[in-house]
């Protein structure tokens, strides 16, 4: 990448008060440079164009074979920290706190335990407590139907407004 590397940081969000690490403070968190996005988006058509498979050339001249897993991963961050987003790192069998879930949703806490409450987002509660843990991967779930929603919401709204129906 024309001698540059991309800046590495963890990020540090609020630490949850429950005597636990907060699962967020330890994602790594990536953030690009300006000058780093024309190389990202080579590596992302780059990763997107290959047909024989990713390897990974390494300084002393040893390649490596990338799973197919690891290039997706790979054309995925590429192509979102060429657009010049940060790019955050976590398994998606995480354990959040709702307090976590929260703030990656941008939503209250007190918002986020009704719809835990209301089985909108799975959780599970720790064995005698009353504290529960979601799954990143429910949280993404239930995103990508909220944002599904959403849209659907713009798409009847546009219909309506273009047959000039009242509301």
């Amino acid at each position: 990448m024309n001698g540059s590397a991309l800046s590495y940081s963890y990020c540090r969000y609020k630490e949850a008060s429950v005597g636990r690490t907060s699962t967020l403070s330890t994602a790594l968190r990536v953030e690009p440079a300006a000058s780093e996005r024309a190389p990202l988006a080579d590596v992302a058509r780059a990763v997107r164009s290959a047909t024989e498979g990713v390897r990974l050339q390494l300084a002393d001249g040893t390649s490596v074979p990338l799973p197919a897993a690891l290039v997706e991963v790979l054309g995925a961050t590429a192509d979102g920290l060429a657009d010049g987003h940060s790019v955050t790192v976590l398994s998606a069998d995480v354990s959040l706190t709702p307090a976590e879930v929260a703030e990656l949703l941008g939503l209250s806490r007190p918002f986020v335990v009704r719809l835990l409450d209301d089985g909108e987002i799975p959780s599970t509660r720790l064995p005698r407590s009353r504290h529960r843990r979601v799954r990143l991967a429910d949280v993404i779930e239930f995103q990508v139907g909220r944002e599904r929603r959403r849209a659907g919401r713009k798409r009847i709204a546009a219909i309506i407004d273009d047959a000039d129906l009242p509301y």
